[in-house]
């Protein structure tokens, strides 16, 4: 599957559109960012780098922002057409807000989300 980069932003734009506001109001310092590719040797869709709402304390300060990455050529890999492309997108954006309120791998596989 081939997409540009300039559409696939634009799903992942369209997949943060569909959190409910309450929920996007209640992320903190983190930012949502596309990669062509993960790290060399990993098999990843998303990945979320940082420290989860439910693990900040007090001593929460000062920190660079969480980072939130949706790797395209993996997405684009397992798709068939435009329409995947849009599912996997959402599932994944969803998948990584996820593990930014705490939510682990285990808890979203019992949800349907992984």
């Amino acid at each position: 599957m081939e997409m540009s980069r300039e559409r696939f932003e634009e799903l992942v734009g369209d997949a943060l559109d569909e959190v409910p506001e309450e929920l996007l109001a209640l992320m903190s310092n983190v930012v949502i960012l596309v990669e062509d590719d993960p790290p060399p040797g990993e098999d990843l869709l998303g990945l979320y780098e940082g420290h989860a709402l439910t693990e900040r304390g007090w001593d929460y300060a000062g920190v660079l922002p969480d980072r939130i990455l949706i790797y395209r050529n993996p997405i684009l890999g397992i798709c068939d057409n435009d329409e995947d492309v849009v599912d996997e997108v959402a599932v994944t954006v969803v998948h990584e807000i996820a593990h930014h309120f705490g939510i682990d791998d285990a808890r979203l596989h019992e949800l349907g989300w992984g």
